[in-house]
């Protein structure tokens, strides 16, 4: 009889310590591993995200006077290279097009002579953009389809976007013009009439 109140006694004594270590708090770190770090992760994705949309601009192309070429292209940066990509539409069909970046950001005029000559930061001599001597704003032709649009993924090199440096083209008109750029003829390439034009903004 003695034995079996101690026994109790005993199994009391255990089932009180298992209750009181229940209810205490774990220790610092003892919790899962990295608890916080999807929260963390999620802010810097966000932040990188958020970074990564300030650094893209865009144009809008809308028709001079008498023409109907027109698009959106998105303009984006990679170290000395700012990209163009997007569509042109209402282009003669199956041609070239002389396709720059011009030296102001104004396309009020019906002929857009207002956005200037070429956006050309060195001073260099207009040519071919994959030469060695070209303006900043040379850009390859545009070419149309047989249905007069043209898939734009142009490359302007040697210049910059959001910088705040003589290189940088935000704020700069893009001008499409009627005829192909002959990467040759000083100042412009002989490319004729502007057909379009849009300012690069952000």
């Amino acid at each position: 009889m003695k034995n079996l109140i101690a026994l109790c006694a005993a199994a009391a004594f255990l089932g009180a310590c298992s209750e009181r270590a229940a209810d205490e708090e774990p220790p610092e770190g003892s919790g899962p591993p990295d608890a916080s770090a999807p929260a963390t992760s999620g802010s810097e994705t966000s932040a990188s995200a958020s970074m990564s949309s300030d650094q893209g601009a865009a144009v809008q192309l809308s028709p001079t006077q008498g023409n109907t070429a027109s698009g959106m292209l998105s303009v984006t940066s990679d170290g000395s290279m700012v990209r163009l990509t997007g569509r042109l539409q209402g282009l003669k069909p199956d041609a070239e097009f002389g396709f720059h970046i011009h030296e102001k950001g104004d396309c009020s005029a019906p002929d857009a002579s207002s956005a200037g000559g070429h956006f050309n930061p060195t001073n260099a001599q207009h040519g071919n953009p994959q030469g060695d001597a070209h303006h900043g704003g040379d850009m390859l032709n545009a070419k149309s389809d047989a249905q007069g649009v043209a898939e734009v993924d142009a490359q302007a090199s040697g210049v910059s976007l959001r910088t705040g440096q003589p290189d940088d083209v935000l704020g700069k008109a893009v001008v499409l013009h009627e005829k192909a750029d002959d990467y040759a003829t000083q100042p412009s390439g002989d490319s004729g009439g502007r057909i379009a034009c849009g300012v690069i903004t952000g």
